[in-house]
């Protein structure tokens, strides 16, 4: 198989470059990382080096291009066998859960900025925001009620849907937002994963800043 490069964001900011990445090191398959620092002069450019919508991730496999975190989850799926439930109806679900996150959530999005490196901050909790959390939390309960079994993940294994929800948790985590219990043993189990951490670590080393998404 042809080598798999996966081009990204900063790790501090870009919460769609994270989706992708922990999917792969999740299900095992080795790639390179290619990291271009967003919010520069020379982004786009960098960027449509590798893609054609100007923006990341990318995955590189060969002469093929692969563009958007979910197309790319979909992809590592399809390579591995890897990183969806194996039940029919759990994976109908888990797919339905990814594209609401994927296309929804947009107040909480823009809201809260995902800021790994930040903790203790705060923002005004307009109703908009508070009905995404609302509806994230019941998304978490619902999956995990269903189909966790004895697992820690929102399906049982680790799938597409949790990566796709890394990055509410560190937002939830970096603004403290509200939610029931049970979805805060989820968000320990996502904040606990290893692959997690060692992003976590990465971001914490990154010099650059981005003022719009230093919210709080």
């Amino acid at each position: 198989m042809a080598p798999l490069t996966l081009v990204i964001g900063n790790k501090n900011y870009s919460s769609w470059s994270l989706r992708a990445w922990l999917l792969m090191k999740h299900v095992g398959v080795d790639f390179e990382e290619i990291l271009i620092a967003l919010d520069t002069a020379t982004t786009h450019e960098q960027i449509e080096r590798y893609g054609p919508s100007g923006r990341v991730p990318v995955l590189l496999h060969g002469e093929l291009r692969v563009w958007d975190s979910l197309a790319i989850c979909e992809y590592v799926a399809e390579l591995t066998g890897k990183g969806w439930p194996q039940a029919r109806e759990a994976r109908a679900v888990a797919r339905s859960v990814c594209a609401e996150m994927h296309s929804g959530f947009v107040n909480l999005r823009t809201l809260w900025p995902m800021n790994a490196r930040a903790r203790n901050r705060s923002s005004a909790i307009v109703p908009a925001l508070a009905a995404d959390i609302e509806r994230i939390d019941e998304i978490w309960n619902d999956c995990r009620r269903r189909f966790a079994g004895g697992g820690p993940w929102l399906f049982g294994e680790y799938s597409v849907a949790d990566a796709m929800y890394a990055p509410v948790v560190l937002r939830f985590k970096t603004y403290g937002a509200r939610i029931s219990e049970s979805a805060r043993w989820y968000m320990a189990s996502v904040l606990e994963d290893g692959a997690l951490q060692e992003w976590l670590q990465a971001a914490k080393q990154e010099p650059w800043t981005i003022a719009a998404d230093e919210v709080g």
